[in-house]
């Protein structure tokens, strides 16, 4: 009996611990959000996200919220001598921002911190999610499992800036974020319903199948071949593909477009051009 008790106290503390640390997020989220968003993180958007000024303002004031959330909870940390900015940190921000419009998110809540590198940087063998590298070591960015991403700046700045070559490491690594928050790195985010894992994975198989066929032809796709390395890097790719070359992936691909509109909310036909 004593056990017990014990037992139960010590699960009212942690659920105690669990609320409160919940209330003081939410307070410190309502100051966040009450704070105006500062007119040179909008210049520093025009300038670096062609398609921030062709999103309906809905949608850039839920990026601007969203923004505020994640520089005032992420903790950024400049590597490799690297001297962190707003250009640096808004330019992240947005790109990994413009992956939870329309959704209920509750802000990447696994990841705690961005390490920002100059450029290419190198590394050990980790267990992460690393972007396209013609070497294991040498990385463009990463996605860690405990709470980290890893980027190259001027890989993350070319890529806002190039918004239609399809390629866009931000994206691609905050789509390993979004696919890890159930703890598993298998292509298959939290899609809200357990009906819709059903058409996902008979879409998301059929597709991989498809890319992985073509790689080994060496034919050509709309997605990158890297996206043909595992199920968590096809959608990774899937992603940045749907927000960069949105026309041709629904045209070459409409039902995996049509999966990835329903899991992100938006359509980015619409300011594509």
């Amino acid at each position: 009996m004593k056990l017990l008790i014990l037992f139960l106290l010590a699960g009212g503390a942690v659920w105690a611990g669990r609320y409160f640390a919940a209330a003081r997020r939410q307070r410190k989220r309502r100051v966040l959000l009450a704070t105006p968003f500062p007119p040179q993180w909008s210049a520093i958007l025009k300038e670096n996200l062609p398609p921030y000024q062709k999103i309906p303002p809905q949608l850039q004031q839920q990026l601007h919220d969203y923004i505020r959330i994640f520089i005032g909870e992420k903790s950024f940390e400049g590597c490799g001598g690297l001297t962190l900015t707003d250009e640096i940190r808004v330019t992240i921000a947005a790109q990994a921002c413009m992956l939870l419009l329309n959704r209920r998110s509750d802000c990447y809540p696994r990841l705690y911190s961005v390490l920002v590198y100059p450029s290419t940087y190198v590394v050990g063998a980790r267990n992460s999610l690393d972007f396209h590298s013609s070497d294991a070591s040498v990385r463009l960015g990463e996605s860690w499992h405990h709470g980290a991403v890893v980027l190259a700046w001027d890989s993350v700045k070319s890529g806002a800036l190039n918004f239609r070559d399809g390629h866009n490491v931000a994206m691609h690594e905050f789509a390993h974020q979004l696919d890890q928050e159930d703890g598993r790195a298998d292509g298959a985010p939290i899609l809200g319903m357990r009906s819709a894992y059903s058409a996902w994975s008979r879409v998301f198989s059929k597709e991989y199948e498809l890319l992985l066929h073509q790689t080994k032809k060496g034919k050509k796709s709309v997605m990158d071949k890297y996206g043909a390395t595992n199920a968590a890097e096809f959608f990774a790719v899937a992603t940045e593909t749907f927000f960069e070359k949105p026309a041709q992936l629904r045209k070459k691909h409409p039902e995996l477009y049509l999966e990835l509109q329903g899991f992100y909310k938006v359509n980015p036909v619409e300011w594509a051009n």
